[in-house]
Parts: structure tokens; sequence; C-alpha cells
């Protein structure tokens, strides 16, 4: 019997979940073990869970957990250097040269376990099966429009905190607004998952939006274009021959841009297309000012579904059940590719 073990997520404001209790039922339905962590942070509760036939263990008990079964999170796992032995589903951001991905990696290796990143859970095209794209696009686009709200005021973007839902949201976007708006949003990567969201914020608050996608970008720069509109999103993620958008010296360069949404969010890679910062911000100091003459905001969170906790679980939860529930056949199809990523780049570091 395959055995899908939940565990809580120990970041900070992480609220989110990949499984709903409706998701347990299913599991469960078709012959799995389903077992969910407690959490006091969780958007949906941990009775809503047992109720589904779930079994309950204590928060943070994964390490635990039999070797057979599957552990299954979203963000990283609490910093440590011990050794992974169990096979973990979840987001590593190890693939691409991060310091922290590295450590992970030795640990999987000293350990023998397997890393299915979710990042790299892909059909034979290369398409993800599953994503949070949209709703960190929305809520990306809406934390930008708030630095650009407190530029008006004079002021620093203050910090976030989750909505209840987007209309939510919206109604405190327009609240900040205050009547006024961007003059206009550039979009990369707008035909994509993230970047769609981005731009149906930005529709829905009235400011005009011009997407790019690959036939713009294909040149490879230099973009003038993204200096001079008010609002810059990159949607797309960092990855060997990625164009540079933001050169460093963009950061100081006369025009109209004034804040940057990096939504895609991998400023410590090499291939990052935006290069006027190089750490993450957080929902508590949401941007980094880069630039005071012209003002010039970054903003960097790379968890921003989470502001919208229950719309994002409820999406990804429906787009990832389906390969869940062949997690008994996981050598191959979407898990066999995930697991051949990983063994590449375990081989890299071994070496």
């Amino acid at each position: 019997m395959t055995h899908l073990w939940i565990r809580a997520e120990s970041r900070a404001n992480e609220e989110r979940t990949g499984v709903t209790p409706e998701g347990v039922t299913a599991l469960r339905e078709a012959g799995f073990r389903v077992t969910v962590e407690d959490s006091p942070t969780r958007i949906l509760p941990t009775d809503a869970f047992a109720q589904a036939g779930a079994d309950i263990a204590p928060e943070g008990s994964w390490p635990e957990a039999p070797r057979d079964a599957i552990i299954f999170g979203l963000k990283e796992l609490p910093e440590a250097d011990t050794p992974l032995e169990h096979r973990h589903i979840m987001f590593g951001h190890a693939y691409k040269g991060q310091a922290a991905g590295q450590r992970l990696l030795k640990r999987f290796n000293a350990g023998g376990g397997t890393l299915y990143d979710l990042e790299y859970l892909v059909e034979e095209n290369g398409r993800r099966v599953a994503a949070f794209g949209y709703w960190a696009g929305y809520a990306g686009a809406a934390v930008s429009v708030l630095a650009w709200a407190a530029q008006q005021r004079g002021e620093i973007c203050p910090s976030v905190s989750t909505w209840r839902d987007s209309p939510t949201m919206l109604e405190a976007l327009r609240a900040a607004l205050n009547g006024k708006r961007p003059e206009n949003a550039l979009v990369i990567g707008a035909l994509g998952r993230v970047g769609s969201g981005a731009a149906d914020l930005c529709k829905a608050l009235d400011i005009p939006v011009t997407g790019w996608d690959m036939a713009e970008t294909a040149h490879g720069g230099p973009f003038p274009e993204v200096l001079e509109h008010a609002m810059f999103f990159n949607c797309i993620l960092a990855a060997p021959g990625c164009p540079v958008f933001v050169p460093a010296e963009a950061a100081k360069a006369p025009g109209a841009l004034r804040v940057i949404g990096d939504i895609a969010c991998d400023p410590q890679s090499d291939f990052s297309p935006v290069k006027v910062y190089n750490l993450e911000t957080d929902w508590t100091n949401p941007i980094t000012r880069v630039s005071d003459d012209p003002v010039l905001d970054v903003m960097a969170i790379d968890n921003l579904p989470s502001l919208l906790p229950l719309e994002s679980s409820q999406d990804f939860a429906g787009q990832i059940l389906p390969h869940l529930l062949q997690l008994d056949q996981i050598d191959s199809g979407v898990w066999g590719r995930a697991k051949a990523t990983f063994e590449t780049h375990k081989a890299e570091v071994t070496a």
C-alpha cells in the first residue's frame, strides 16, 4: 500500500497545502494510506483531514515516518545537515546553483533519499503538471501595486499579510491607490500561468498592460522598453540562456520605471534576468529599494501564493491530485522524469 505523508509546513507565513480533505478521500478510495501532520497554521483545519479518513501525526514528525512513506510538502525543509532517507515531494530550489539547494542535495546523497521536485514534475513536452503560478502572478502584482501606491505617499511599502480571498485583496488595493494608478505595466511571460495572473490583477485595477512573451524577447536584448513602463513584472523562470531584462546599471537609469515585481524570484541564480538586486524580500519587508533617485523598488517575495492561501491551495491541489493517484507507479511517467532530473543533479554535486 502506498503511504503518502503530508507534512506540516515549517516556514513562517506558509498556510498553503498541496492536498485538500477531498483529495484525501480520493486517495483513500484508490487504496492509499494517508497521514497528515497536525498544523496550527494550515488554511484547512486538521479536523477536516481526519474526517476524510487521514491518520493524524504530530507536527514535524515526518523524520520518524516509516521508511517507505512518501513525504509531501510544499516549501523547504527545516535547515539541518541530517541525511534525508525518505522520498520527498516538494519545491526544492536545488538545481540552479543555489547554495541552500546544494546543501539539500548533499543531504539526500548522504541519506539515500530522493527528491521529486514539484518544479520539475513535467509531462513529456516539458510542461509542468501542477503550479501555483497564476496566484503567484496575481499576488506578486498586488504587492507591487502596493509598493507603487506607497511611493505616491512618499513611503516604503508596508508589511503584508494574507487576504481572505481575491475580492478582498482588490478592495484593499483600490483603497491604497486612492484613485491613482500606474500609467502602464510590462509583463514578461504574459502567455504563461504567472504572467496571466499578473496581467489579470492589473486589468482588474484598470492598469494598462503590455504583454510580452517569447516572440517579443527572442532577440535577446537589450530591452529599453522596460524603462519606459511604470511597472515591470518578470514572470519567467531563470534558466540557461535567459535574457537579462534589467541589467545592474538600470537601477540608476532615467525613465518611467518605479517598481519591479520579480515574481519568478530567483535572484541568487546565475541565470536571473533581473540584476539590480541579489536577495529575496519577505512579508515584513516586501520591497528592496535599489535606488532613491530615481526611486526604484524591487518586490521579490518567494512564497507569493501564500498571500491567498485558500484559493491557491484549492487550485494547486486540484492540479496535482491526478498525479498523486499515480504514486503507486512512482518509477514511471511524471514521477520517473522527476527522479531522473534529481539523479542528474545529485551526481553533479557528488562529482
